[in-house]
């Protein structure tokens, strides 16, 4: 009798102290709630983009755990990212958004880098983040070609972010001459700083000019003079891209490799080492969001677009920034650096 209890207590004590990890991903989301940190301020387009996907993903992910948003801003959103790399549980219930030009970061080794992209696990992007510059509609600047004679001041926040980075590379691989005034606590602060006169103009994502300021290009208030992408955005026909503007095979490679952060975009990832399939359960949670007929017609109703890509592309892709030739990556580290 003795034998048959001291038996069932070891069994017992042993289902009770079996890992989480053997818990079924519906199992461990039941109940939970999932924090998404959103590596900026309110009221930008990564920010409305998130929020955007918090409203849906939960009833996609098994157990429908609560989504909950969470602005950690700073450092062009290498807070965020160094966040969920490094202090964020390694257990699927944090998700984070940051800069699109992270993985290209961190292989510069450009400070404030405390994060290894590709360890991170990719859940998925919502679109392509397309960057372009617009200056204000009283700036004698009309053109890149008159960027390249006359010097306009562009508002700016963090040194990670996209806001700095492209129009510095156009400064130092193609001559322009935008000058930074930094310190705008994020995009929409400098559109606003645009609008009052205290700058000419701004560098940001097309989509975060479309959501705050809907009316600003029909009614001609502002120029956009060129887009960072590879391929021009349907709504941005007349404008070029900074890669048509390279004078060389050596300038468009440059200009290529930086960039290609458009293709990742606004993409989600979790920690690493999350169990693999909670990061599928999120992938596919993700997909799923993607195609929902309300997620759909909410990113519609804020002109937002949707050009989605699956966490397993969007992983390879971030891992593709490793093959650049040595040769050209010191030809991007240049282009990355701020005047003394």
């Amino acid at each position: 009798m003795t034998i048959v209890r001291s038996a069932g207590l070891a069994a017992a004590i042993a289902i009770a102290s079996a890992p989480a990890a053997a818990q079924t991903p519906e199992q461990f989301y039941k109940g939970k709630q999932i924090e998404l940190a959103i590596g900026y301020p309110p009221a930008g387009s990564n920010d409305v983009y998130a929020r955007l996907l918090t409203r849906h993903l939960g009833k996609h992910i098994p157990g429908n755990p609560t989504v909950v948003p969470q602005n950690r801003p700073g450092a062009g959103s290498f807070l965020t990212l160094a966040y969920v790399y490094g202090v964020a549980p390694k257990d699927g219930t944090v998700i984070g958004i940051g800069a699109p030009t992270a993985p290209l970061d961190e292989k510069l080794g450009t400070q404030g880098v405390r994060f290894k992209t590709a360890e991170l696990n990719w859940i998925g992007r919502i679109d392509s983040l397309i960057n372009m510059v617009f200056l204000w509609h009283t700036s004698p600047v009309k053109s890149v070609a008159d960027a390249l004679r006359i010097e306009s001041k562009l508002s700016g926040t963090g040194v990670g972010s996209t806001v700095s980075i492209y129009p510095t590379v156009m400064n130092n691989v193609l001559g322009t001459r935008f000058k930074l005034i930094m310190g705008y606590k994020g995009s929409n602060e400098a559109q606003l700083a645009v609008e009052r006169g205290e700058v000419e103009g701004h560098s940001t994502s097309w989509t975060a000019v479309k959501v705050a300021h809907p009316d600003w290009r029909p009614e001609k208030k502002i120029n956009v003079i060129v887009q960072f992408s590879l391929k021009k955005h349907p709504e941005l026909q007349g404008v070029p891209t900074v890669v048509e503007l390279a004078r060389n095979d050596e300038e468009r490679k440059v200009l290529s490799a930086v960039v290609n952060a458009a293709e990742i975009g606004t993409a989600f990832f979790t920690a690493p080492g999350v169990p693999q399939d909670r990061v599928d359960a999120l992938r596919r949670a993700f997909d799923a969001t993607m195609k929902d007929p309300e997620f759909l017609a909410e990113a519609e109703r804020t002109k937002l677009t949707i050009g989605p890509l699956p966490g397993e592309e969007l992983q390879k892709l971030v891992v593709e920034v490793a093959a650049i030739s040595s040769e050209i990556l010191e030809k991007v580290r240049a282009a990355y650096a701020t005047p003394k």
